[in-house]
């Protein structure tokens, strides 16, 4: 505002409808409140107000990027979440709740899954954290592509069903409990955005239910 208050004329007139030149300045946003100052298209002040031109110009760009920069788009399907989901505190991705379609495995806590989540083209790998009736909380470790080269032991799961996810907001709006929100998950690799419903909140610590895929 300061810059802009040195290249006004300084008259305090009145004639743009402000007492000062001051209050004038803290309004101009745009080509419009410029032209509130009658003295600016007179030839003294021509060279004033093609900077004055800049600076209202610049700042209405700045604005555009940060708004670009705040949104979170998905990569795969150029939709916009709401919120970016990260793991919570020492873990390595927010948690998932996965539900295989084949209930014959045996799976015990600090097994290797190899599984697709109904929806994904993406077969993932994930580390059990804890386990319920048909039920398992895993971490995401990877994609991993070159398993012969890691020793890496799993058990095949197969198609998953992933029912639930919780994590920390790192960016975005906290949304309140019973919200149908959009979001993506920080580990995803696709950056595709997930759609749910928000059933617990503590602070920016989230629980995410009725996992879609589909977002409309």
């Amino acid at each position: 505002m300061d810059k802009i208050l040195s290249l006004l004329p300084g008259y305090n007139c009145g004639s743009c409808g402000f007492k000062q030149c001051r209050d004038l300045a803290a309004q101009i946003t745009d080509e419009a409140s410029l032209m509130r100052c009658p003295f600016l298209e007179r030839e003294l002040f021509r060279k004033n107000l093609e900077q004055l031109r800049e600076i209202v110009g610049k700042e209405k760009t700045d604005e555009k990027e940060e708004e670009k920069e705040k949104e979170m788009i998905g990569i795969i399907d150029g939709l916009k979440a709401d919120f970016l989901l990260g793991p919570l505190h020492e873990e390595r991705s927010c948690r998932e709740d996965i539900h295989p379609l084949d209930g014959s495995l045996e799976i015990e806590i600090g097994d290797i899954l190899r599984y697709r989540p109904l929806g994904c083209p993406i077969t993932h790998f994930a580390k059990v954290i804890d386990k319920s009736p048909g039920m398992y909380t895993v971490h995401i470790v990877g994609p991993l592509h070159r398993l012969g080269k890691n020793d890496l032991s799993f058990k095949d799961a197969g198609l998953c069903m992933i029912l639930a996810f919780e994590g920390m907001v790192v960016k975005g709006k906290v949304p309140s409990v019973c919200q149908t929100v959009k979001f993506l998950p920080e580990h995803c690799m696709m950056q595709k955005v997930h759609s749910g419903i928000v059933v617990s909140v503590e602070g920016r610590r989230l629980r995410i239910e009725a996992i879609d895929l589909k977002v409309w």
